[in-house]
C-alpha cells in the first residue's frame, strides 16, 4: 500500500473532494484508486495501491520511441477517464503519472488541485468551485495593480490615495485648528479642480474613459478602478497552459491536454524540464519562442486577453527542434549519448528568454568519419563503439510525421480547438495500438 498523509492545513472540503475523485473515477484506465482512508490525530491518511515506479528523469534517456508511444497512449487513457467525469486534474506532469517500466503499468495520481467542469459528476468539486468563486468575489473589491504591469512608481501603482488621505499625511505637523481649516480649503479646491476636469472631459471625451497607460511603465486611474480578475493559477511551473498564464477565467479540461503536450515535447526532445521560468510572463514568453509570438497574441484574443510583445518571434518547426535537441538529425555535432549526458538535466529553454539555444552544425556522419580517420590502424575498439552508438537509436531515427502532428494539436494555443483526450486516442499516431 501507499500512504498519502495530508497536512493539517488542507481544507476538509478539498480533502473530501480528492477522495471522491479517487473513489468515483479511480481504479481503472490508469487512474489511481483508493482502498481506505483514516485520521491519525490531525492528519488524514489516504491508503492506495502501491505502484513501484521509476523516476522520469532517470529513464528519459533510455526510453525507445515505441515506449514513448505507449506511455503517451496510456496517459491519454487516464485523461479520457477523468475528463469523462468532469474532472480537471490541473497538475498533469511526469511525477504525477507513475510508470512501472517492467510491468508496463501506469497510474495518474494526486487530485489535490483538481477542479470540476460545469457538468462535473463529482459533487464535491461543484461545492469547492462555488466556494472559490465566492472568495474571488471578495478579492474583486480590493484595488490592485493590473496583472503583468511593470511599475516603476510602486507607491502610486498599488493604490490611489484620496485627496483627504494625502492631506492628513501632510498636515501632521499643524495644530488642530489650522489642520481643520487647511482640510476644508483643500477639499474645496480639490472639488473645484475635479469639476473643471469633468467639464473638460464631457466636452472632449466619450462617456466611458479609456485606459491611457497601455504599453507604459505605469498604471492609470482607469485601470486601478477596474475589478481585479481572479482566475485559477494552480499547477506546476513549466506545465501551465497559456490560458492559465494569462488568467483566463474559463479554464477547461484543455489545460490538462496542454500539460500532456509538454510531457510529449520532453519525451520527443529528450529534455526535462523543457520549460523553466520564474514567473507567468516569462513562461508565456518562452512558449512564444516555440509557438510564435503572433500566434500566441492571436490565440489570447480568442479568450479575451490582450498580449503585448516587444518583437515578433517566429514559430519553430517542432520536428526540427526536437531532433536537434535530441541529437538525431544531421545538424548535430555530438553523438546522442554525449548530448544527453551534458544537457539532459538542463531545461531546453533557460529562464532568460533572450538567450539563444545554440546548436552545433557539424553532421553526425562527418563526426563519425572524422573520428574513424584519426584512429590508428587496428584500433577497432573505437570504431566498433562509434558504430554501435550511431546505429542504436531505438527508433528515434524513424519518428513518423504523425507524432509531430499530435504534438502540434496538443500544443494548440487556443483551448477551444486543442485536441481532447478522446480524440488523441483516435489519432493516427496510435493506429496499431490496442484500445
Amino acid at each position: 500500500m501507499a500512504l498519502k498523509h495530508l497536512i493539517p492545513t488542507s481544507h476538509p472540503l478539498r480533502i473530501a473532494a480528492e477522495l471522491q475523485c479517487l473513489t468515483i473515477a479511480g481504479g481503472q484506465d490508469n487512474v489511481m484508486g483508493v482502498r481506505y482512508c483514516f485520521r491519525k490525530n490531525d492528519h488524514v491518511v489516504i491508503v492506495m495501491p502501491y505502484l513501484e515506479h521509476e523516476s522520469f528523469l532517470d529513464i528519459l534517456n533510455s526510453l525507445s520511441f515505441e515506449e514513448v508511444r505507449e506511455y503517451m497512449f496510456n496517459l491519454f487513457k487516464a485523461l479520457r477517464r477523468i475528463h469523462h467525469f468532469g474532472i480537471v486534474h490541473r497538475d498533469v506532469k511526469p511525477s504525477n503519472f507513475l510508470y512501472n517500466r517492467q510491468l508496463k503499468e501506469y497510474a495518474l495520481v494526486d487530485f489535490g488541485l483538481a477542479q470540476g467542469t460545469p457538468d462535473t459528476k463529482i459533487e464535491l468539486l461543484r461545492v469547492v468551485q462555488s466556494e472559490s468563486q465566492q472568495e474571488g468575489s471578495v478579492h474583486h473589491s480590493v484595488q490592485r495593480s493590473v496583472f503583468g504591469e511593470r511599475n516603476f512608481n510602486i507607491h502610486s501603482s498599488t493604490y490611489q490615495e484620496s485627496p483627504t488621505i494625502k492631506l492628513i499625511k501632510q498636515s501632521k505637523v499643524m495644530d488642530v485648528a489650522s489642520r481643520k481649516l487647511a482640510t476644508k480649503k483643500k477639499i474645496i479646491s480639490t472639488k473645484a479642480v475635479n469639476n473643471g476636469v469633468a467639464k473638460k472631459a464631457t466636452n472632449s471625451c466619450p462617456a466611458i474613459l479609456t485606459c491611457d497607460c497601455y504599453a507604459t511603465d505605469r498604471v492609470c486611474s482607469v485601470c486601478l478602478s477596474r475589478r481585479q480578475q481572479v482566475a485559477p493559477r494552480a499547477g506546476t511551473p513549466g506545465f501551465r497552459a497559456p490560458e492559465v498564464l494569462t488568467k483566463c477565467p474559463t479554464q477547461t479540461t484543455a489545460i490538462d491536454m496542454w500539460s500532456a503536450g509538454i510531457i510529449f515535447l520532453s519525451l520527443l526532445s529528450g529534455r526535462y524540464p523543457f520549460y523553466k521560468a520564474s514567473d507567468d510572463l516569462t513562461a508565456l514568453a518562452q512558449i512564444m519562442t516555440i509557438r510564435g509570438s503572433r500566434e500566441t497574441i492571436q490565440a489570447a484574443k480568442t479568450f479575451g486577453k490582450s498580449v503585448l510583445c516587444t518583437k515578433e518571434v517566429p514559430a519553430q518547426d517542432l520536428r526540427t527542434l526536437c531532433e536537434r535537441l535530441r541529437g538525431t538529425n544531421s545538424s548535430c555535432a555530438k553523438s546522442t549519448s554525449d548530448m544527453h549526458t551534458n544537457s539532459l538535466y538542463e531545461p531546453a529553454l533557460a529562464i532568460e528568454t533572450d538567450k539563444k539555444v545554440e546548436f552545433a552544425s557539424q553532421p553526425l556522419g562527418e563526426k563519425i568519419q572524422h573520428l574513424k580517420n584519426n584512429c590508428h590502424e587496428g584500433d577497432n575498439g573505437l570504431e566498433i563503439k562509434i558504430t554501435e552508438k550511431a546505429t542504436d537509436l531505438k527508433g528515434w531515427d524513424r519518428v513518423p510525421d504523425e507524432a509531430y502532428d499530435l504534438l502540434d494539436k496538443l500544443l494548440d494555443l487556443n483551448p477551444a480547438t486543442r485536441i481532447t483526450a478522446k480524440e488523441a486516442l483516435l489519432h493516427h499516431f496510435f493506429k496499431d495500438i490496442r484500445q
